[in-house]
């Protein structure tokens, strides 16, 4: 009977719609080839050991920054500079960069995790302050601070006092080379979660991880607010000895309208890092001013 009636349905739906139906064509999607399994206990487990297997980092980089975006209705571009990042566990990072062609310092940066120095020789200028902004300027980029770097290179692992659910969810990628496909991509999200206030509990970040090698491709950081402040993405995973480590990582700042693209072009992993690689000194001739 149920079998008799479908069959009843399906011949008169055309004609109710009659010609209010239309076809037309839309892009074709093809599965992933490999899909990976994995439970929760094991992804804590990965994202807690490779967080742990980097204690220092130094690495050769090529940096595009770019400010505005819909809110200002431009999006401004800057030219390509290479540098350095170097980082030490707990929280140390330095990032130089260098003017194009002449290879002289264009900007270096240090921080401790606490406070952060900022030297700007070009314009005689340097920034001392909190690593932690108290009072944002309207210029994204000098809301710049090197804890920015810190938790975008990294995935920190997840404490102890931290709850963590996982959800599945799917994305749609975009191949590159000449013949290009749309690839849907199963995905596990990793959500952490502070300690419970009342009946309130606040997301920290979001990992996103692929299913295809199970790393991460994005990691979503939230501040005390529930907005996002940070959104890291990451493509293009090399071996480093034992560790696996992207080489091509996008920084997007929305409440701060600006964008880091970084391409590493060398790194190295645990190698021994003095605390002068940490320290930056102003000259007495330079214009110095307090950021909070």
């Amino acid at each position: 009977m149920k079998q008799a009636l479908t069959a009843t349905l399906l011949g008169i739906l055309p004609a109710l719609t009659g010609c209010l139906t239309h076809t037309h064509s839309v892009p074709l999607v093809r599965r992933a080839d490999v899909v990976m399994d994995a439970s929760l206990d094991h992804l804590i487990t990965q994202v807690n050991d490779q967080f742990n297997a980097v204690q220092t980092m130094s690495a050769s980089v090529e940096i595009v920054a770019s400010t505005g975006g819909s809110l200002k209705g431009s999006v401004t571009e800057s030219p390509s500079f290479s540098g350095y990042l170097f980082l030490r566990k707990p929280e140390s990072m330095r990032v130089l960069l260098l003017v194009p062609v002449l290879r002289t310092r264009a900007l270096d940066m240090v921080s401790d995790g606490k406070d952060f120095k900022l030297l700007i020789p070009s314009k005689n200028k340097a920034m001392v302050g909190a690593d932690q902004v108290i009072t944002p300027s309207k210029n994204g980029l000098e809301n710049l601070r090197p804890f920015v770097f810190f938790d975008s290179l990294l995935v920190r692992g997840i404490q102890d006092d931290e709850i963590v659910s996982r959800t599945s969810d799917v994305r749609i990628i975009e191949t590159t080379g000449r013949k290009k496909e749309l690839i849907e991509e199963p995905d596990y999200d990793l959500q952490i979660l502070g300690q419970p206030q009342g009946h309130m509990q606040r997301t920290l970040r979001v990992i996103h991880i692929s299913r295809a090698n199970l790393q991460p491709y994005q990691q979503d950081i939230y501040d005390d607010s529930g907005r996002v402040v940070t959104r890291a993405f990451y493509s293009d995973y090399q071996m480093y000895g034992s560790i696996p480590f992207p080489t091509r990582i996008i920084i997007k700042r929305p409440l701060d309208q600006y964008s880091l693209t970084l391409t590493i072009t060398k790194l190295s992993f645990n190698q021994p890092l003095d605390a002068d690689q940490f320290d930056l000194k102003i000259p007495d001739n330079v214009t110095v001013q307090t950021m909070h």
